[in-house]
């Protein structure tokens, strides 16, 4: 079966999360290079003698960027896959061997991520349509009563959620790249320091192949959801999400349109 690459981004990683993924990871026989590119201020030595590729920048380039440099090197060695994959997130090794053979039954599929859970089992809603600026400046500042119904449809929460769709925008947090998607569309868009980097390369892969949820396999995510938390990371998220509709179009964006009606015809039982 085809092998595939592997990048995690650091910034100030707690060394035990990255060690249990890069352990994992290694439990696999079909992960050929596993590339940690810290963007820490300091290099961590502990994490530079797990057994991967360590790439210590000693600034922070942002994380499309910081993934970039490991796709290349997939790129260069003609790897025919690429996970990017948080440090935040547990798996089983099999569903790699999972993923990538459903991949390789199916070559339309430039990208694949799986049903993601919070720790306490709960399910992650991380299939979405391509936001308008309301859906996500609502989520983050309006009441929730106010826009429930308008998160249940951007969210395809009466989907299910239980069976593979083809959906225009997947989490970052774990998503199987094919790389000749890569060589088509392009890499992250660096111009994007941090957040809307994989609704970008997602909507842009999309064009041209399919970019599924598969829920035949599974992980666990802690979604530490930073921006809500710290105040310069708000800001960071604003200014990154203006730059994103800057690219794509505020109000009028008639891909954006195209491809959430289809998904919504596809996956939303109708009335």
């Amino acid at each position: 079966m085809s092998c595939l690459n592997v990048s995690m981004v650091l910034y100030q990683t707690p060394p035990e999360d990255v060690e249990r993924v890069v352990l994992a990871l290694r439990e696999s026989q079909l992960v050929k290079h596993i590339y940690l590119i810290d963007n820490s201020p300091e290099r961590n030595e502990q994490m530079a003698a797990l057994p991967a590729v360590y790439m210590f920048n000693g600034r922070n380039l942002g994380y499309g960027a910081a993934h970039n440099m490991a796709i290349r090197k997939t790129l260069e060695q003609a790897v025919p896959f690429h996970l990017v994959v948080n440090a935040d997130v547990v798996f089983q090794p099999e569903i790699l061997d999972t993923a990538l053979q459903f991949m390789h039954n199916h070559p339309k599929i430039g990208l694949l991520t799986p049903k993601i859970f919070y720790p306490d089992g709960r399910i992650q809603y991380l299939c979405k349509l391509l936001p308008a600026p309301l859906d996500l400046w609502g989520r983050r500042f309006l009441p929730a009563t106010w826009i429930q119904k308008r998160m249940e449809r951007f969210e395809l929460r009466k989907s299910g959620y239980d069976k593979t769709m083809n959906i225009p925008y997947l989490s970052g947090c774990f998503m199987l790249l094919r790389t000749e998607a890569l060589r088509q569309v392009g890499l992250f868009d660096e111009r994007f320091f941090m957040y809307p980097e994989d609704i970008d390369l997602t909507r842009r892969i999309h064009r041209y192949y399919e970019t599924v949820f598969y829920p035949e396999i599974s992980v666990i995510h802690a979604h530490g959801r930073e921006s809500y938390k710290n105040k310069k990371m708000l800001w960071i998220h604003i200014i990154n999400m203006c730059r994103y509709f800057n690219k794509w179009g505020w109000c009028r964006d008639k891909e954006r349109h195209s491809f959430n009606q289809r998904c919504l015809n596809a996956y939303i039982p109708k009335k």
